[in-house]
Formats: structure tokens, sequence, C-alpha cells
């Protein structure tokens, strides 16, 4: 029998040949026990590097790009109907509450449970070069706790593949759907959420205690916070600030963050500095879905300031909106198109807001092919990595930890 010592002692090699992390010039990168492990030279041969090169698994990579994995944010599978017949139920909404109201409508009229559509649409990310998600899950009355049930069913079923934490949301509110927050305690309690979320305290909960229940469920169960803050002007930016005042009073830098902060946008230049030194004081952390022009944070100046700003998905083919894709590389693209980035440089910050900030924001390390960092990337065709984020090319390979997870827009079985 093996010794535990000498299974130690030979460590899990793989060898990817021939591939440009970040379009540079072509190496063979060598992986060890899913970390960097370091570079072995030009692919025609070049120096050794560490371990036998004859004794480690290869991966011939074709000269293809190498680009970080990707994080998505903020994503609703439990509302999709992705791989679901095409849904023609959608009517006009004009408010948040005509938008639930046809959640539940859809919600009941999917014969698919939730936990099959969340993993065929989290799986499709995974596919697509997603190692991590922030899914929230709607908790209320109208569905009890068979959303978030759902998403951890598809959590479970692809772990080692896709990361995912998973947010309580309250998307009908607390005052509006009473017993919504005696089912996040529920749901706490039996360990079926990672964070807990809040929805708009003035313009749509019309509740002024919102957040001493969001906070204080947090703190009671040891859980971050994610909240969604649709509302612009002074109504988003009163709880804003109070979100603010709240995580410094908790110690709770780094595990609380704003969704969608549509409040923001409209600042002036003075005001929006000043206002990113105290997110980034405090460690609040934002995620944009880039919507349109508008409303999408100005990231690259938020994170001049030290501010955590990740990307998302939002919904994908849900009562909300018929578009999405799950596919965070895309969003990278939208994100692009949304600010006016023209220069490589303001391409490049797109893709990395998505693959870096997003990493930060769900407690991943980066991946940047640095020795010790995870070997978790996906491989393109293209040249670098504006062009990348500009083409949105196909995803040839996806790799987590080492190990080929995905070929061309598929999981391996």
């Amino acid at each position: 029998m093996t010794s535990p010592s000498a299974e130690q002692s030979h460590p899990h090699t793989v060898v990817f040949r021939d591939i440009r992390p970040f379009g540079g010039p072509p190496v063979d990168l060598a992986v060890i026990d899913g970390v960097i492990g370091g570079v072995l030279g030009a692919a025609d041969g070049g120096a050794a590097g560490p371990g036998p090169r004859s004794a480690a698994e290869e991966v011939d990579c074709g000269g293809m790009l190498a680009l970080p994995s990707l994080v998505d944010a903020h994503i609703h599978p439990d509302k999709t109907s992705w791989g679901e017949p095409w849904q023609t139920r959608r009517r006009p909404a004009h408010s948040i509450a005509d938008h639930v109201q046809q959640d539940v409508e859809l919600y009941r009229s999917l014969p698919t449970p939730v936990g099959v559509r969340a993993h065929r649409l989290m799986a499709h990310a995974a596919a697509s070069g997603t190692r991590a998600m922030r899914a929230h899950a709607d908790v209320a009355p109208a569905y009890g706790l068979e959303a978030l049930a759902g998403v951890n069913e598809a959590r479970d079923a692809l772990a080692g593949v896709l990361d995912v934490q998973i947010v309580g949301f309250p998307q009908h509110g607390l005052r509006q759907a009473p017993g919504t927050d005696a089912l996040l305690d529920e749901a706490a309690r039996n360990g079926l959420l990672d964070l807990v979320g809040g929805i708009d305290p003035a313009g749509f909960d019309d509740n002024p205690e919102h957040l001493d229940t969001v906070f204080d469920l947090a703190e009671r169960h040891r859980l971050g916070v994610d909240i969604h803050l649709h509302d612009r002007g002074e109504r988003g930016l009163t709880p804003l600030r109070e979100i603010i005042a709240r995580t410094r009073a908790l110690d709770m830098g780094g595990h609380v963050t704003v969704s969608h902060v549509f409040c923001i946008p409209g600042l002036g230049p003075r005001e929006l500095d000043a206002l990113a030194g105290e997110l980034a004081a405090a460690g609040v952390s934002l995620t944009t879905v880039a919507p349109d022009s508008v409303s999408v944070l100005p990231h690259r100046r938020l994170r001049a300031h030290g501010v955590r700003v990740g990307i998302g998905s939002d919904g994908v083919r849900d009562a909300w909106s018929p578009f999405g894709n799950a596919d965070m590389l895309h969003r990278a693209h939208l994100l692009g198109y949304c600010t006016g980035a023209r220069l490589d440089e303001e391409l490049d910050a797109c893709y990395l807001a998505a693959a870096h900030d997003g990493a930060a924001l769900v407690g991943l390390p980066t991946a940047d092919f640095a020795p010790g960092a995870p070997a978790d990337f996906l491989l393109v065709e293209g040249e670098c990595l504006a062009q990348a984020v500009v083409d949105v090319p196909h995803r040839r390979m996806v790799v987590r930890a080492g190990r080929v997870v995905a070929r061309d827009g598929a999981l391996c079985q």
C-alpha cells in the first residue's frame, strides 16, 4: 500500500503546451495540484521547469489565447426559463411590483423544477468560462424556500466545476410580503444561504426597518449582505449611506455588497469621488449588470478609489426580460459598450472587472497565471485580451483547478 507521505511526494502535474496567457508568446505552462507551477519555457521546448516533463499529463492548447476564468457576481438562476419553450406571457411592466407579479405567474406556469432549470443555466455558464457566481434566489411566501432549495441542489451537482454563493433575496419585500423575514431566518438556520438579500427600503418596500431586519439576520447568522438598490437620487443615496454606516458599525467590511446602485451614475465628479472614498473605507462592494449607458456604474473611476465592482448577468430569459445568456465574456463586452470603452486598456479593464474584481468579491484568489495562482482559465482564438472582449469568441476549452472541465461550450462528462 502506498503511504500518504509517498502520495504527497508525487503531486499531480499537467502541462498545457503551446498556450498564450494574456496573448503573450507561446509557452508550456505547468500546473501542479490545481495551481500554476510556472512556465516551462517556449512552446518549442525551452528551459526545464518544475517537475519532470515526461511524467506530466499534457494538454495541447494549439497556440490559443488563455484568459482568467470569470465570475458572475449577480445572477438569478431560480427565475430562468433557459432551455424551456419560448415564453410569450410577458406583459408590459411599469414597476418592480408588476415584474414581481409576472415572476410568480411564470414560476407557476413552468413545468420544470427550479433545480433542473437552475442547473441547466449554471452548467451553461460554467462551460462558457465562469468559475464562480453569486446566485440570488427569491424567498417569499409565494415560493416558500423552494427557489433556495433548487439553487442549492444545482450548486451541489456542480461542485468542483463552479463555486456558488447563494443569496436569500426578498424580492417581494419584507413589509410588502409579511412572513418573509421568518422564511429567511429559517433558511439561514438550515444552511440554505450564504448572504441575506434586501431590496429598495424606500421606493419598493416602503419600510424604514428594512435594513434593520437584513443586518440583524446577517449578524445573528454570521452571513454576508447583498442588497438590491434600484432607487435613484436621494431615495437611493440615503439607504446607501445607511448601509455604509451599518457596515462600519458592525465591522462587516468585505462582507457587504450593494447591487445595481442606480443612484451613483448620476452623481457629479466631486460627489462621486467622495462617496467612492466612503465605500472603499467601509469595505462595501458594488455590482453592476451593465444594463445601459445611463445606469451602468462608472467602474473604472470607482476602482481607482479602491471600490470593488463586480459584474453580473442579472436575470436570464425570465419574466423581467427575454434577453441574457449567462456568458460573462459577453457581459464584459456589454460593459465596454455601455461605458464607451475604446482603448485597449479600457477594454481590458472590463474583462478584469469580471475576472479579478468578481473573484475578490466572492472570496476567491486571483487567477492571473502567476505561480501559486489557481489554474482557472479559458482558451479562445484571438490575439489579445481587448480583442476577445470585442469579438466574444467561442470558448474552445475551460480549465478549473488544472482540470479540463469543458470543451467547445459543453461540460465534460
